[in-house]
């Protein structure tokens, strides 16, 4: 009770004030206005959040077509693969692109380098190492989720730098700010609000660049890791196969 007795309405009146003021000063000004009046500190750190952005989002438009493209190619692959019944199966090699047929060629031509053909000899050979039909398998499934993987971490430090780069440059511009307010004399809520409202246009540039390469990020991590869970499936299940046909 006497932490209430000190949350009296009239102790946030100046604070509620200044927080109307300055977001109606945000809302209301010319963004391109404001743009021209800052400093170079802020608009280098704006230069900066541009070029984040644009990587990220060129960044973000190539992986998902990429992920789409996968998608439809291993739907594919797989529906041919599980409908021809076999290992050596030549028509499945056919689907090039597919990271489940770089993992099939990889088993397949380690098994080949062993019993030779296996699709026409009514006798195969022993195989001698299913072991190293696996490994060969999952060497490639492993490249190939480094494959796409590929360039996802510049979505992961622009989500965790760029609000950092933005508030730098919003406390460089009320520093900035309050300096003017103290050489010209003046202390209105009017004379240090729109000063503020610039420097906050860069924390809103950060936040920009940050949110959307956060949500990406994760969508395509969740992907990556989906995609790696399905090739492990897979091997095991052209091992079966490769296992069944030698035993």
């Amino acid at each position: 009770m006497r932490v209430l007795r000190f949350l009296r309405p009239e102790k946030f009146v100046f604070a509620e004030e200044y927080v109307i003021f300055l977001f109606t000063t945000i809302f209301q000004a010319d963004l391109g206005g404001i743009l021209t009046q800052t400093g170079w500190v802020a608009r280098g750190v704006l230069l900066v959040l541009l070029l984040f952005s644009i990587i990220s989002w060129a960044m973000i438009l190539q992986k998902l077509g990429m992920f789409g493209r996968i998608r439809r190619q291993s739907d594919q692959f797989l529906r041919l693969f599980r409908a021809t019944r076999g290992v050596a199966n030549p028509q499945a090699l056919a689907s090039a692109g597919s990271p489940f047929a770089s993992v099939y060629t990889a088993g397949y031509r380690e098994l080949q380098s062993q019993v030779g053909g296996v699709s026409s000899n009514p006798h195969p050979p022993k195989l001698k190492s299913l072991q190293a039909v696996t490994v060969s398998m999952q060497l490639a499934s492993a490249d190939e989720v480094r494959r796409v993987e590929k360039g996802m971490s510049w979505l992961a430090t622009t989500g965790s730098v760029t609000p950092f780069i933005g508030l730098f440059g919003t406390v460089w511009g009320i520093i900035d700010a309050f300096a003017g307010l103290g050489s010209a004399g003046a202390a209105s809520l009017r004379a240090v609000a729109p000063g503020i409202a610039e420097a906050l246009v860069t924390t809103a540039a950060g936040l920009a660049a940050a949110i959307p390469a956060v949500i990406f990020y994760n969508q395509f991590l969740q992907n990556v890791r989906d995609l790696a869970q399905r090739l492990d499936t897979f091997t095991l299940e052209v091992t079966a196969q490769v296992e069944k046909m030698f035993n």
